[in-house]
C-alpha cells in the first residue's frame, strides 16, 4: 500500500510517524524550512502515548510527476486545499483515495464536485497537536482519535482494510458510516469556536462569562446547524447541546488556531469557515447574521 502524505504538520507528522515507524511505504510533501528539516532529521513525535523517531523518511517538494499511490491523506491549510487538488489531478496517474483532514465542510464537497469518478471520503480528526519551534511534533493530551467515512458512498473496500490495518499499529483512524454527522458536528463548534475568538480576542473562558457573548456564540453554533439541515444531515442528538455541555468543561484560557493565526499575522481559514458558512446560507436563503459580522469584522481588524 503506497501512502502520500501533503503537509507534514501537526496531523500529518502523527498520523505519518506510526505509518513509517511501522514500515508503511510512505512519502510527504513538505514546503520551505519544514521541508529542509525533515530531509535532515526526519520526523520526530513527542506523545503520551509514546515517543517515536524516524531519521530516514522519503520526503519531497512537489507531488511526483506520474506516479501512483494508493491512499493520499491531504492535511494542508484549507487556503492551499484548491492548488494541491489541482496539483494531485495533473501528477497523480492512478485514482487514488484522497482523505481530507481540513476544517469544515469544504473539502469534502469540493472533492465531491472535482472528482465525481472517485469516492469520496470524509474525515475528522480528534487531536490537540502542533509542530514546535524546534520542529518537533507536540501532541497535547491523550485523545489521538481520526474519524473516516465514505461521504457519498456508503463503502470503499481499500478505506476499510487501511483502517484495519493501522489500528493494529496503534494508530486510532476509525471507520464511521456517519462521517456527515461528525464533520458537521465538529463545524457547528468551529465555525463559532474560530470567528468569536478570533473577533473579540478573547479564549472561550471569557465569552462564555459574558451573557452578550455567550449568546451570540450559541446563535453562530445555530446558524450552522440550520444550514446543515439543508444537506440532509441527521444526528443522533441536538448537536449544540452537545456542545454547550462539552464547553463547561473547557479551559478557562483554551482559544483557537485562527485567534492565535491573527495575533501573529498570519493567513486565515475565515473564507472557508464563517465565509462558507455565510456563502451557504446566503445560496439556501438562510439568514446567518452572526457569522456575516463575524467575517465582515475580521475582514475590517
Amino acid at each position: 500500500m503506497k501512502i502520500l502524505v501533503i503537509g507534514v504538520g501537526g496531523i500529518g507528522g502523527f498520523i505519518g510517524s506510526y505509518l513509517v515507524k511501522n514500515n508503511y511505504d510512505v512519502t510527504f510533501i513538505a514546503r520551505k524550512k519544514r521541508l529542509n528539516f525533515l530531509k535532515t532529521n526526519g520526523l520526530k513525535l513527542e506523545s503520551k502515548l509514546g515517543k517515536l523517531n524516524c531519521p530516514k523518511i522519503k520526503v519531497c517538494e512537489e507531488i511526483p510527476e506520474q506516479k501512483s499511490f494508493d491512499i493520499i491523506i491531504n492535511t494542508v491549510k484549507l487556503y492551499d486545499f484548491d492548488s494541491v487538488l489541482d496539483e494531485i489531478r495533473k501528477k497523480i496517474k492512478n485514482k487514488p483515495l484522497i482523505i481530507p483532514f481540513q476544517n469544515g465542510i469544504y473539502a469534502e464537497e469540493k472533492l465531491k464536485k472535482e472528482l465525481p469518478n472517485i469516492d469520496t471520503i470524509g474525515a475528522v480528526a480528534q487531536i490537540s497537536v502542533f509542530v514546535d519551534e524546534d520542529q518537533t511534533i507536540k501532541h497535547v493530551g491523550n485523545l489521538a482519535t481520526f474519524f473516516v467515512g465514505g461521504y457519498d458512498v456508503s463503502e470503499n473496500k481499500l478505506l476499510e482494510d487501511f483502517c484495519q490495518s493501522v489500528q493494529k499499529i496503534g494508530l486510532k483512524i476509525i471507520l464511521k458510516k456517519n462521517i456527515k454527522e461528525k464533520i458537521w458536528e465538529k463545524f457547528i463548534f468551529l465555525s463559532a469556536y474560530s470567528g468569536m475568538t478570533t473577533l473579540f480576542l478573547k479564549p472561550i473562558g471569557e465569552i462564555f462569562e459574558d451573557q452578550n457573548l455567550k449568546n451570540k456564540f450559541i446563535d453562530a453554533m445555530l446558524e450552522t446547524y440550520n444550514l446543515s439541515k439543508k444537506f440532509g444531515v441527521s444526528y443522533r442528538s441536538d448537536p449544540v447541546e452537545f456542545w454547550l455541555e462539552k464547553i463547561n468543561n473547557m479551559p478557562f484560557n483554551m482559544t483557537s488556531s485562527m485567534h492565535v493565526d491573527f495575533n501573529n499575522n498570519k493567513k486565515l481559514e475565515l473564507d472557508w469557515l464563517s465565509g462558507s458558512v455565510e456563502t451557504l446560507s446566503k445560496a439556501y436563503k438562510i439568514k446567518c447574521p452572526i457569522h456575516s459580522e463575524i467575517v465582515e469584522g475580521i475582514k475590517k481588524s
